[in-house]
């Protein structure tokens, strides 16, 4: 019988210290915030603004130069021959259509540039990640930010350590 009590007291306590050493084994980390941070991501952003900028800029322009058009051609609407005056109509259609070409054409550039750019930026931050967790022997990082739905948040966090390991 006494036996019996210490080998259930060695379980008992085995286990206790497998749980113990399973919960040092999780960590959680907020990824976007994490990204967000990283100067790689900011010079990212300001480089995403230039061309935004560079983008309306012209697409103001043609804006201008149609609208300048457009009016010039109704003053002189009453002037011209109902000929003309179509062929104005249909050249201020062809470049009303261009103008919503290059409209499309900045937004989808804009998004591959930004998907393009942030790639490398997610893989980096994930090997730092994934190098402190190696580091520190935990086994499952959660990401903290995804719907801010981590609710208990007993693993350790990571954040200052990768930032550390990025170098900022």
């Amino acid at each position: 019988m006494k036996n019996f009590k210490t080998l259930l007291l060695i379980a008992v306590f085995t286990l206790g210290l497998g749980g113990v050493a399973n919960a040092q084994k999780t960590g959680h980390i907020d990824f976007e915030k994490l990204v967000a941070e990283m100067p790689e991501t900011k010079a990212l952003k300001v480089e995403m603004e230039k061309l935004g900028k560079t983008y309306q800029d012209e697409i103001v322009g043609i804006e201008k130069k149609l609208e300048s058009t457009r009016k010039k051609y109704i003053a002189e609407s009453n002037t011209q021959t109902q000929e003309t005056n179509d062929k104005r109509a249909q050249e201020l259609q062809a470049e009303n259509v261009k103008l919503e070409q290059a409209r499309r054409f900045a937004y989808q550039d804009m998004q591959k540039r930004q998907n393009d750019g942030l790639q490398p930026i997610i893989e980096k931050a994930q090997k730092a990640i994934e190098a402190v967790a190696a580091t520190k022997g935990v086994l499952y990082v959660l990401d903290a930010s995804v719907g801010k739905g981590l609710l208990v948040k007993k693993g350790e966090d990571l954040f200052s350590a990768v930032k550390t390991k990025l170098g900022f």
